[in-house]
């Protein structure tokens, strides 16, 4: 299984004094002290009248300054959406990259998972195995049983038939020995008889 490569830390680059202060006017032009320090300055520019400014000057200083701070202001503005829209991009790149991630890891569960079910099935086949090993055992063991009662049958007619075939030797040999004593009997009384004549 590939393990997914660690995200690359995005090292930025440091902002120079104009890029700091151009994301820092929009946040500072956008607050309460802004607001006031504006307001005090409208006022104080009508207070030029009485230092002997006429009234045109006055707007034409004003209406100068205003236009150059909504320049500006727009510009730091544009800065800052073009800033935000950079820093977007990096994240977009970085969210890609995990779903890339995201995916390899899924196909990785995915290949777990079916090597997981193959050896499940094998587990389940080896269980069958070995318990139709364990069937085949208990059934040589039944036979290994039953020939050894038949060899204990066939050593019991064994030993029974040799005491059979004792007795019967037995009997022979003194049939045999009545048989030649009575042929001895037989010659010597022709031999009585014989010397009779």
């Amino acid at each position: 299984m590939e393990t997914p490569l660690p995200l690359p830390e995005v090292t930025e680059p440091k902002a120079s004094r104009v890029e700091s202060l151009a994301l820092a006017a929009p946040q500072y032009l956008g607050s309460p002290t802004s607001l006031i320090l504006h307001t005090c300055f409208f006022v104080g520019i009508f207070t030029l009248q009485l230092f002997g400014f006429s009234f045109d000057q006055i707007m034409l200083i004003l209406t100068t300054l205003v236009s150059l701070e909504a320049i500006y202001l727009s510009l730091f503005i544009q800065m800052t959406v073009n800033q935000h829209a950079k820093q977007i991009e990096e994240v977009s790149e970085d969210v890609e990259d995990i779903s890339e991630d995201v995916e390899e890891i899924s196909k990785d569960i995915d290949t777990i998972q079916e090597d997981v079910e193959e050896i499940s099935e094998d587990v389940e086949e080896i269980s069958k195995d070995i318990d139709t090993i364990q069937e085949d055992v208990k059934e040589i063991s039944e036979d290994v049983e039953d020939i050894s009662e038949d060899v204990d049958e066939l050593g019991v007619e064994i030993e029974r038939d040799d005491q059979e075939d004792a007795v019967e030797r037995t009997e022979d040999q003194k049939r045999i020995e009545k048989i030649e004593s009575a042929i001895e009997i037989l010659l010597q009384e022709i031999r009585a008889i014989k010397h009779e004549k």
